[in-house]
């Protein structure tokens, strides 16, 4: 399926060279595996019995940049991907999780006679070799968080149709916060995140969800602010944001990823779309008791879009779009161990 990416940046633009930004030489760096077999973008991850599950998302051929209904598995122990099965239609930035022993995938776009951007509303999960259709998700909801907290998945921000839905600028950002019970597959509705958003990060300690970074559609504006949930009383806290970046003078915005290793958050990667766009090369370590970023080793590759997670106390970035606004996928995996 072709897809025209974000028609408020030229093409010739997103094919721009990313800026050179020199990573940084402090120990820990992050280390190559072995590439994604396939070059692909705006994706999320999900990890069971110790695997990585990557699905859909954006690739670039010879012609146009289509949506992927591929899925591929990384086994961190022996560096080596397989191909799972496909999914039952293509999707990017199709949300995915972890829960109950099986690897969910939630709602993303698709192509429709509205657009490239129709918001779904699917809710897959992958048994035994096969993905099956579970029910859908009460709204249409993109560029979400997604976590799992117990037997829960929380949806988080992201963008919803306002009136059409099939195009870049038929969604708008919301604050919304669904959650998924995969114990007998029913929603529940949460306390919203203080700020509307999309494309932001997430990840879990304990009985606490942490929310970072994203982007306002309005303008571009990315943000580094850092929200908590505590699950157990329903409210959120606002912390200390993530710094700028001292490279590009930019925020930390959209499509960023990040990880929970021990006490700290690991937040890498992401894109800033004000002229004249770049790919944010800076990894920031959260440290939780002290509510204080710092800054941690450069990514070899930059990208935005991409995938993150941590596996045994290794974090891992996984494909994702080296260029600003999706001009070149990538299929490279680096890993950090702090």
């Amino acid at each position: 399926m072709m897809i025209h990416r974000r028609s408020l940046i030229a093409s010739a633009a997103a094919m721009a060279v990313v800026p050179n930004i020199a990573a940084s030489q402090n120990s820990p760096r992050w280390q190559r595996r072995a590439d994604m077999p396939w070059a692909t973008q705006e994706v999320y991850c999900a990890v069971l019995d110790g695997k990585i599950y990557v699905a859909g998302g954006l690739i670039r051929d010879a012609i146009a940049t289509r949506i992927n209904d591929r899925v591929g598995i990384y086994d961190p122990a022996t560096d080596s991907w397989a191909e799972g099965p496909r999914l039952p239609q293509p999707r990017h930035h199709p949300m995915m999780a972890a829960a109950r022993g099986r690897v969910w995938t939630f709602g993303g776009y698709d192509r429709r006679e509205g657009g490239e951007w129709t918001s779904m509303t699917d809710v897959w999960a992958l048994d035994d070799g096969l993905w099956h259709p579970v029910t859908q998700m009460p709204q249409p909801l993109a560029e979400t968080v997604g976590v799992t907290v117990g037997d829960r998945v929380h949806l988080v921000t992201g963008r919803s149709p306002k009136d059409n839905n099939g195009g870049w600028y038929d969604q708008v950002d919301v604050s919304t916060h669904m959650v998924f019970d995969a114990s007998d597959n029913s929603w529940h509705t949460a306390r919203p995140a203080p700020e509307a958003r999309n494309s932001a990060a997430a990840s879990v300690h304990g009985q606490h969800i942490y929310v970072a970074g994203g982007r306002m559609v309005a303008g571009g504006r990315g943000t580094g602010r850092l929200d908590r949930y505590d699950v157990q009383t329903d409210n959120w806290v606002t912390l200390a944001p993530i710094p700028a970046s001292p490279t590009s003078g930019e925020q930390v915005g959209g499509g960023l990823a990040m990880a929970t290793v021990g006490d700290r958050l690991v937040a890498f990667g992401g894109e800033w779309l004000t002229r004249p766009g770049g790919v944010f090369t800076e990894t920031w370590i959260y440290d939780i008791a002290a509510d204080r970023w710092d800054r941690g080793p450069d990514m070899g590759v930059p990208r935005h879009g991409l995938a993150g997670c941590a596996v045994d106390g290794v974090v891992y970035a996984l494909a994702g779009g080296e260029v600003y606004s999706g001009g070149k996928a990538s299929g490279v995996v680096e890993a950090l161990r702090l």
